[in-house]
């Protein structure tokens, strides 16, 4: 549709982009001081900004500070934390008796501000796990260690044995002077559970499972030809010895015997967590009167040890 009338342009084309503002309207610069003919550099930074930017940092500084201190604190209050592997410590080419120096706890375990490590087991009376207690006194001769005994609600009597089962502490000393805490609570649960943190870790379950977790703090370390035998006789004892069918305990007494006719212990000449495990088993099953010869020259080896004859009073 045509216009309905013409209008005559006032400027043309290129005059009018040449006058174009770049702004509505001009205003005076605020980043520079009034009275000045140019405003600061770029580059220049407001002395006001870079002061509260200092302040910044030095209150962040100090929140990380103050939040590692009571991290550090409530580790020492609370079970610490530990993230580790315990396959670390043993999966090596050499062997370390269980003779020598006591191994360095903060190495195994990890270095938590000093604080107590607290191993938690929770087991039941009706079958207690005696190859836990014999390790108990077997660490006990290694490291300062904060006994105790408990007995949770779900129990309604605990022997009086069991309950004494780690006898008396007769230096009291404070806490942090340990370097290990050991506490046992009877309580209703199907198998034996450990917590070495309360907080993070998944509870390890069953008495042969928490036996290798026990012994791995001695800091032995084995080959992994010893660490796969030591480990199948562990199982064995548990599993055949302990649990099986009067069939499945007779074959293990065989191989037992054929074993200990080779070696003192069963794996190698040193005393390991198998032998701890295998001995238990016997003497909780009543199977270690009728062992054949080697077995029974290797039981009373076993309780020619302190450790052992100590837990023979709870077999009474």
């Amino acid at each position: 549709m045509p216009a309905m009338y013409k209008v005559r342009p006032l400027h043309s084309a290129e005059v009018l982009a040449g006058h174009l503002p770049t702004c509505m309207y001009p205003l005076p610069n605020l980043h520079h001081a009034p009275g000045t003919a140019t405003p600061p550099s770029q580059e220049e930074v407001d002395p006001s900004l870079q002061a509260l930017e200092s302040r910044q940092e030095e209150i962040l500084k100090r929140l990380y500070e103050l939040k590692s201190a009571v991290d550090g604190l409530s580790k020492m209050i609370q079970t610490p934390d530990a993230d580790f592997d315990v396959t670390n410590i043993i999966q090596t080419d050499e062997f370390s008796p269980l003779t020598t120096n006591g191994a360095d706890l903060d190495l195994m375990l990890g270095k938590d501000y000093g604080a107590l490590k607290d191993v938690v087991i929770n087991a039941n009376p009706s079958l207690p796990p005696l190859s836990l207690l014999v390790i108990h006194s077997l660490l006990c001769e290694r490291y300062k260690i904060l006994s105790a005994v408990h007995t949770h609600s779900s129990v309604k009597s605990v022997p009086e044995n069991l309950l004494t089962c780690f006898g008396e502490q007769t230096k009291k000393q404070p806490r942090h002077e340990y370097q290990l805490g050991f506490t046992l609570i009877w309580k209703d649960v199907p198998k034996p559970q450990m917590k070495f943190s309360i907080q993070t870790m998944c509870p390890i379950e069953g008495e042969g499972n928490i036996a290798r977790f026990l012994f791995s703090l001695f800091g032995q370390k084995y080959n992994a030809v010893t660490s796969t035998l030591i480990d199948s006789w562990v199982d064995t004892a548990i599993f055949q010895l302990k649990e099986g069918s009067s069939k499945e305990r007779a074959a293990v007494l065989r191989s037992m015997n054929a074993a200990l006719g080779k070696t003192s212990w069963l794996v190698g000449n040193e005393l390991t967590v198998a032998d701890v495990v295998a001995w238990c088993a016997l003497r909780q099953t009543g199977t270690a009167n009728t062992a054949p010869a080697n077995v029974q020259k290797w039981i009373k080896s076993c309780e020619n040890l302190a450790p052992f004859s100590s837990v023979m009073k709870l077999l009474k």
